[in-house]
């Protein structure tokens, strides 16, 4: 009576057979215009990555070391974002794009890099919402709910750059940046 119960041997043969899914049809493939708006997101987190880099390396030779692990840590937020969106493509068998960037916006001062950060956060919620409203449109909720948690990260990054920007506008900009010389 020992050995292997035969509903667990059935079991087995069950979930190594193929899947018999008419030709070209794919659970896992991405619905139109699905693909081509991640690797447009995909696009816009890569430039945020070296945009943000150089300024947190730019403000550490400044000496301005708060502002120096802020953009550090967005920076490495951004290479996240990226990730899970390389994953979700992957996921969906499409192929990221990885070699193609728009161009990476680094000012002379800080006032210069925050504004810059801001337009370009600014154009990722405006691009996170077209990219989510396509995915309603196509029905692929999936992809809709993975984009709505990083439009909230992306409104938070925005929420920061006003803030920077008006406390420059409230205390000035000399006192600003001595706030930004120690760590918190």
């Amino acid at each position: 009576m020992g050995g292997v119960p035969p509903w667990v041997q059935r079991r087995r043969v069950i979930i190594s057979a193929p899947l018999n899914l008419p030709e070209g049809r794919n659970l896992l493939k991405a619905k139109d215009g699905v693909v081509d708006h991640l690797n447009n997101l995909l696009t816009i987190e890569l430039t945020a990555i070296n945009q943000y880099f150089v300024q947190a390396e730019m403000c550490k030779n400044w000496g301005f070391e708060r502002l120096y692990k802020g953009f550090r840590s967005t920076s490495m937020e951004e290479m996240e974002d990226a990730q899970h969106l390389i994953r979700h493509i992957l996921f969906l068998e499409g192929v990221p794009n990885l070699q193609r960037l728009n161009q990476i916006m680094v000012g002379e001062t800080v006032p210069e890099d925050l504004e810059l950060d801001l337009q370009a956060e600014m154009n990722a919620v405006n691009a996170l919402g077209e990219a989510i409203a396509h995915c309603e449109q196509v029905q692929d909720y999936a992809t809709r709910g993975i984009l709505q948690e990083m439009i909230r990260s992306e409104e938070e990054h925005v929420d920061w750059l006003e803030t920077q920007l008006e406390t420059i506008n409230i205390i000035g900009l000399e006192l600003y940046l001595n706030q930004q010389i120690h760590e918190d």
